[in-house]
């Protein structure tokens, strides 16, 4: 188990300096990055200086090594439109898009794995139609689309939730969230919901035919003992797989609903920084988003194989 943790981490570490690559030169094949920066009306006087400024005038070999070396300190440089160090500003949005994930994971959770599991256990039922249902739906409704539908019908018509921003109330020095996080969770959770449903009831469905599950009943064991100790244990395993890369897609891939629901996240600073050609933040935000992602696979892996000792790794 050490060993393929160590190896995973390596391979993490590979994919992350792979990124920082990608990144880079993404930025170089756009063509003069400061051209893109400065207003039409800038001078090349003005272009020149801007670009001295920010070192674009150098070899690209030494760009490419400062750019590394600061990004493994995490110093990505200034913001061009806040004039703040990139990852300031990025540290500041992050709890918005911490907390909007975390919600929407329960949300899906919540709702995903007891409807995969009265589906799969009861195959060909009402149940079973709903699970299939909303799993299809969760995969196939684009959630900016619901996100609108949301508005409309929850804040404009209803007024239950409020249209836009973020409320928070403080206990114990703690900025908890309120209903405003409702409905940007509900939309943004949408696929992963229509995920852990399909996965869910698909686990149960197989787990029940195996013999250890016929075996139990021979015993006579309940029904609800059977589903506790063998069923949900054992289909509990590979949804921590799915969990984890949701978390980290729930985390990284806010950008339409927080620009629709003016939630001041990570999402809807990249936005803004896209359309301010913000490019220091944009690969701050790119940056910092893959290392969540690449650090949620490796503890992910790292769960799974706690969770199942069957698992081998690295023999």
């Amino acid at each position: 188990m050490q060993r393929y943790i160590l190896s995973r981490v390596i391979q993490s570490i590979l994919i992350l300096f792979g990124v920082l690559f990608i990144i880079f030169f993404m930025l170089q094949l756009t063509g003069d990055p400061v051209s893109l920066m400065v207003s039409r009306n800038a001078t090349p006087e003005q272009i020149e200086a801007l670009r001295e400024e920010m070192g674009f005038n150098r070899p690209m070999v030494i760009q490419f090594a400062d750019f590394i070396t600061g990004a493994v300190v995490g110093d990505f440089g200034m913001s061009l439109r806040h004039r703040q160090p990139a990852m300031k500003l990025i540290l500041e949005r992050l709890p918005a898009t911490v907390e909007l994930a975390a919600v929407a994971l329960l949300l899906s959770l919540a709702i995903g794995i007891p409807l995969g599991l009265l589906g799969g256990s009861n195959p060909k039922s009402v149940w079973d139609t709903l699970a299939r249902g909303a799993g299809l739906m969760g995969q196939t409704i684009p959630n900016f689309w619901l996100a609108l539908i949301l508005i409309v019908v929850f804040s404009v018509n209803l007024g239950w939730f409020p249209t836009f921003g973020r409320e928070t109330y403080e206990f114990m020095g703690l900025n908890l969230p309120t209903r405003s996080v409702i409905l940007p969770s509900f939309a943004l959770g949408l696929f992963t919901t229509g995920q852990i449903v399909r996965f869910t009831r698909s686990a149960v469905l197989e787990i029940k035919n195996e013999d250890y599950v016929r075996t139990a009943y021979s015993k006579g064991l309940s029904e609800n003992h059977i589903y506790i100790r063998h069923i949900l244990r054992n289909a509990s395993i590979p949804l921590i797989s799915i969990v984890g890369v949701q978390f980290g897609y729930l985390l990284s891939g806010s950008i339409y609903i927080e620009t629709i629901f003016s939630w001041p996240g990570l999402g809807n600073l990249l936005a803004e920084s896209i359309g301010n050609r913000d490019f220091a933040l944009i690969q701050a935000i790119a940056f910092f988003t893959s290392l969540v992602v690449v650090a949620l696979n490796l503890l992910t892996d790292i769960a799974y194989g706690l969770a199942d000792p069957r698992i081998r790794y690295g023999d």
